[in-house]
């Protein structure tokens, strides 16, 4: 999916400039990559917001600066800590008909016959990084996990075969676990142990004297 977004060219200046940048509803970016210099550039914040929560930081974006038309992806977002909004983005400018490669969120289907059973369905890697033509990234990687009982697992091997591009982590790659449910907490024994102290009986007193 490409989106269309209009990028003005500006001059890289201070603090000050940038946060004046952004009380009047742009945010500052810089746009490097095929064919061209690293140019810092300016985005409307709403249009910005509104292409992100329609399509998401996945696709590729055709910017709009100056009458040049340049086909980039999304490498970066910086946001405000506190508030949550955009201060900064960078876009890489690409070659359409050249291969990059990108995050792609792994989405799960179905329901795990683990699960039913009690079990616990974990996701310890989120993401996967393919290999694929700009024209062509998804906007996720759905795997099906109904068949995945307790004590099992799925890995990138189990699913690298579905897809027509390449993933590239090692086929050991964990994305979905199932886990047996918690086993139920043993009482704590709290019994005192009241069996006297053997003390052996030498006539001796080892006690250090009082002073």
């Amino acid at each position: 999916m490409t989106t269309v977004l209009t990028a003005n060219k500006r001059e890289k200046g201070s603090r000050s400039s940038l946060t004046q940048i952004r009380q009047n509803g742009a945010i500052p970016g810089v746009v490097y990559g095929y064919q061209m210099e690293p140019t810092a550039i300016t985005v409307d914040a709403r249009a910005f917001a509104k292409i992100l929560a329609t399509f998401g930081n996945k696709s590729v974006f055709q910017l709009d600066m100056d009458g040049r038309q340049i086909n980039a992806v999304l490498t970066e977002v910086q946001r405000c800590a506190l508030k949550g909004n955009v201060k900064h983005v960078d876009f890489k400018s690409i070659n359409m008909s050249e291969e990059l490669e990108v995050d792609i969120p792994v989405t799960v289907v179905g329901h795990a016959a683990g699960v039913a059973d009690g079990g616990f369905l974990l996701q310890p890697n989120r993401e996967v990084r393919i290999k694929v033509k700009p024209t062509e990234i998804p906007e996720s990687i759905e795997v099906d996990v109904t068949n995945l009982a307790i004590g099992t697992s799925l890995y990138v091997g189990d699913i690298r075969q579905q897809f027509s591009f390449d993933i590239l982590q090692e086929d050991d790659y964990t994305l979905v676990t199932i886990t047996p449910p918690a086993a139920e907490n043993e009482q704590e024994d709290d019994t005192v142990d009241d069996t006297p102290e053997v003390i052996e009986a030498t006539g001796q007193n080892t006690a250090e004297p009082r002073e």
